[in-house]
């Protein structure tokens, strides 16, 4: 026997609300009629769920049983249009960020493999474990017109922080703390807000999430470390590869003063590094990756002027080469160091720790 449970008027139907849907799943003040086949194709939990044997009289909605899921409606409204329409995804997007956390929070609750792999392959491409993955990522986030600006392509580094905590993905940290600790202190402090409110719940019923989220005392302290470190190995790597730098040993400026040229050039180099570590370079200027590459960059530039017409650097090809090797071990070197530095080397698994 059965009757029908009255209360569906006081419940929200969601866009999934299938004619020929035959379970009806609630969650807060959505309901959602879908097709329990579908539900029980990709998820043991749900197919163990939908098994247990139900009483003589149960309530039915709009004529189907139901059941009730404490998740948030938006994570399930995700879950079910992955489900249904397939996670697919154009291009980075940092908005994407609300849809890949909900469908990997309830794939791995529901054990749903498939979209648990699906979420962390984009997660690993915004918060990449290589140097090479990285520098993707970040050539994703300047534009057409050149502009840099990764938080229209990735999310807000406290958001992933947070999530990994939560799911244990500890892999996606040393990017996310690298990320977060090339923000001024004040921004670091600031934190951001809570996307999660934009899924707006309903008028008669309240909110306790913060509009905003912080990185706790520990996880600011370990940031902070973390950026000082960094500004210290580009100090070291200004002393001891650009200060005074050696020409090359089959230099080509050799028989011309001592390769003065080429010793001139590295000189210059160095002094618009430290124009770019004091500031100069407005949002980049704790970026120890960022500032290393821009090194090498310089030595093919031809903007730079002699007081008189604009010209590149003087140097030869052996040297140029050279200090391009020595930047390349340098980034690498920086890579390997973040977990290090952020203090997360306790907590990665050992074949994370190389980075590389």
């Amino acid at each position: 026997m059965s009757r029908i449970f009255t209360r569906i008027d006081n419940f929200t139907r969601s866009e999934f609300w299938f004619a020929d849907g035959n379970i009806v799943v609630v969650s807060g003040h959505s309901a959602f009629k879908v097709h329990r086949g579908q539900l029980e194709r990709h998820s043991e939990v749900f197919k163990d769920l939908f098994s247990i044997p139900q009483p003589a009289i149960q309530d039915l909605y709009d004529g189907c049983p139901w059941v009730e899921l404490y998740d948030a409606p938006a994570d399930i409204l995700f879950l079910f249009t992955a489900l249904y329409d397939g996670l697919y995804f154009k291009k980075p997007n940092a908005q994407n960020f609300l849809a890949v956390a909900a469908v990997l929070r309830l794939s791995t609750k529901y054990l749903i493999e498939h979209l648990r792999q699906r979420c962390l392959i984009h997660l690993g491409l915004d918060w990449p474990s290589t140097l090479e993955g990285w520098d993707l990522r970040e050539k994703d986030a300047v534009d057409d017109a050149g502009r840099y600006s990764p938080r229209d392509t990735c999310p807000h580094p406290i958001l992933v922080i947070n999530l990994a905590k939560e799911l244990d993905l500890s892999h996606l940290l040393p990017a996310a703390f690298y990320d977060l600790s090339r923000y001024g202190p004040r921004r670091i402090v600031s934190g951001t807000p809570n996307p999660a409110l934009s899924c707006s719940p309903p008028p008669d019923s309240s909110s306790s999430e913060s509009q905003t989220l912080y990185l706790d005392r520990d996880e600011l302290r370990m940031i902070l470390i973390g950026r000082e470190a960094g500004q210290r190995f580009l100090s070291s790597f200004i002393e001891a590869e650009l200060n005074s730098r050696s020409i090359a040993a089959d230099c080509t400026n050799r028989q011309h003063d001592e390769g003065r040229a080429c010793r001139d050039s590295s000189y210059y180099v160095m002094l618009n590094v430290l124009r770019a570590v004091g500031g100069i370079t407005h949002g980049r200027d704790a970026d120890p990756l960022f500032t290393l590459i821009q090194t090498v960059e310089m030595l093919s530039r031809t903007d730079f002027t002699d007081g008189v017409r604009r010209c590149g650097l003087k140097i030869c090809g052996a040297c140029k080469t050279d200090l391009a090797e020595c930047v390349g071990r340098a980034r690498q070197h920086v890579w390997n160091l973040i977990p290090e530095w952020f203090g997360l080397t306790a907590c990665i698994s050992p074949n994370i720790l190389d980075m590389s």
